[in-house]
């Protein structure tokens, strides 16, 4: 079998129900859905597995739920079913709680950055953030379920949350934006 096909030669793929362009908005966002799950696995590389067991453990259920995701989205069919499980918004929730309570208080926004890691984690959050506005772009016109729209932006504040546990763990300070005001209470 060979990876390549031609059919896509013209600007058209195909979704799951429909032939459609590549500039179609659900092939922008598994597209982008696709992306962070590489930087995902950019992070998984770059990770010490002994000291970040519980991050490389949830990096690697995120790339699975992001593929689920992604099938969702490039599922057009007017009964289907939903793969996306709604059991991963509470679990991201407590997740982000645990990292949360790593990290010291947090007043005003910080620079991204730190280590590799957290920086790439940083990365992570900005994809997701714009995975999450393509997202929103289809839900105007055909609803998307409720589960990857949550998902999302949870996701986005996981990310958050896991690079400043990986700056916490690491003995790197955040850096406070200089101009910024107090925003976190």
């Amino acid at each position: 079998m060979k990876i390549y096909t031609r059919k896509g030669d013209q600007g058209e793929t195909q979704l799951i129900g429909k032939r459609v362009k590549k500039t179609n908005d659900r092939v922008e966002a598994y597209g982008t859905i696709d992306e962070l799950n590489c930087f995902v696995g950019v992070g998984i590389s770059i990770l010490d597995g002994t000291k970040h067991t519980d991050l490389l453990a949830d990096l690697t259920k995120i790339q699975h739920e992001l593929f689920d995701i992604g099938g969702d989205l490039a599922n057009v069919k007017e009964n289907k079913d939903i793969v996306t499980d709604e059991e991963i918004v509470p679990y991201l929730e407590n997740r982000i709680d645990a990292y949360w309570d790593e990290a010291p208080p947090l007043k005003t926004f910080i620079l991204p950055g730190g280590n590799a890691l957290s920086a790439n984690l940083h990365v992570c959050r900005a994809i997701t953030r714009r995975a999450e506005r393509n997202v929103l772009i289809i839900n105007d016109d055909i609803p998307i379920p409720q589960v990857i729209i949550k998902y999302l932006n949870r996701l986005s504040d996981f990310f958050f949350a896991a690079a400043r546990a990986v700056n916490a763990r690491e003995n790197i300070k955040d850096i406070p934006y200089e101009r910024g005001r107090d925003v976190f209470k």
